[in-house]
């Protein structure tokens, strides 16, 4: 909205002409989701307990969990609207790849608000099945994608998939990419949704992840940086790196609250929506495949549990003391808040070696 109402003035005014530049949009959008976050967050978590908005501790999670029933929840509302706000008053609404993440984001975040609103009604940790959860994010992901493969010429989206490390590594899915954009879409918001089960875990590692990817998705639409740095050039696609920015200050304003002990709990509707809103910014940039890099956490987080699983029904038998990953330190005698710390680090690292990419290839 900024960009499109002041950038004009710029042939008139010349320190206008500073929102042209994609890099000071995106610090502005970070800045302002930062401080609308800190500004309604108290008066959304005063509005939480006042409708009895609590958390419902599962009985088989650890026991030490167990004096967290209560707090507020569904903090991912705030994280939602620190997000949309931002993007809309300093991104290029012109851009389809911007509204793109915007709706998959907040389509994500709608499944996770119904889930949420389920378990706080019948006060107990049941909402959606799985089966329903999982249909409803397979069904909004295969439209993004199919949307994504029928853009118009002038938005032209490749169905390609590109390697990191490998600059020749290059494979034309066609239509397959429809199942693969909805797998990574779909894998990555319940990675995170995996993910947070501590406090402030899950949102530090998002902040680290967006941040990431900002770099990315600014590289992908440079052409210029883009050839130098031999990665796939998307045009238009430097725009989300806004989006991006706002997430970077919607995390950093909503751990804020969310830090150990929480003060409130983003629910559902916000890991789902989060996780939906980083997958598909992977998807923009062409950097699908990297997410398994950029977002290892999350990934070594849901590989526990599909490994616990997997290992419970073949051999009878638990690979971990308990999973997700996280519980299992935490049973193991590490404080919460040195699981979050060190999770946080290793998130870090992740996000260095995708980093290392641009150059590596």
């Amino acid at each position: 909205m900024l960009y499109h109402l002041l950038y004009p003035l710029h042939e008139d005014f010349g320190v206008f002409n500073v929102f042209r530049y994609i890099t000071f949009r995106s610090a502005g959008a970070a800045l302002t989701a930062l401080l609308l976050s800190l500004f309604l967050g108290p008066w959304f978590i005063r509005t939480l307990r006042r409708l009895s908005v609590g958390q419902n501790i599962r009985e088989v999670g650890p026991q030490s969990h167990q004096i967290k029933a209560g707090t507020p929840t569904m903090g991912g509302v705030l994280i939602l609207v620190a997000l949309l706000l931002p993007t809309l008053l300093w991104a290029n609404l012109t851009n389809v790849y911007v509204w793109i993440a915007l709706l998959v984001t907040l389509a994500f975040g709608a499944i996770g608000f119904v889930d949420d609103l389920r378990k706080v009604r019948r006060r107990r940790n049941l909402g959606l099945t799985a089966r329903a959860k999982f249909a409803l994010q397979v069904l909004v992901a295969g439209l993004a994608a199919v949307v994504l493969l029928y853009l118009p010429p002038l938005w032209r989206f490749q169905s390609t998939l590109y390697f990191p490390f490998f600059k020749e590594a290059v494979v034309h899915l066609g239509l397959l990419y429809v199942p693969f954009v909805a797998f990574v879409l779909v894998g990555a918001s319940n990675a995170v949704n995996l993910t947070d089960g501590l406090d402030g875990l899950a949102i530090g590692a998002t902040l680290i992840a967006a941040g990431t990817y900002a770099i990315f998705t600014y590289v992908a639409g440079n052409a210029v940086v883009a050839r130098y740095l031999q990665v796939p050039y998307v045009a238009g696609v430097g725009e989300v790196a806004v989006f991006c920015g706002a997430l970077v200050g919607a995390s950093l304003g909503f751990l804020w609250f969310n830090a150990h002990p929480a003060e409130v709990f983003m629910g559902d509707v916000g890991s789902l929506a989060i996780g939906g809103a980083i997958g598909s910014v992977a998807v923009l940039a062409k950097q699908e495949v990297l997410l398994v890099v950029v977002g290892g956490l999350f990934v070594l987080e849901a590989l526990s549990v599909i490994l616990q699983v997997a290992s419970f029904k073949l051999t009878g038998r638990r690979l971990f003391r308990m999973a997700p990953l996280h519980h299992h330190f935490e049973l193991a005698g590490w404080a919460e808040p040195k699981v979050i710390v060190r999770f946080w680090i290793l998130s870090l690292l992740f996000a260095l070696v995708g980093l290392s990419t641009l150059k590596l290839r």
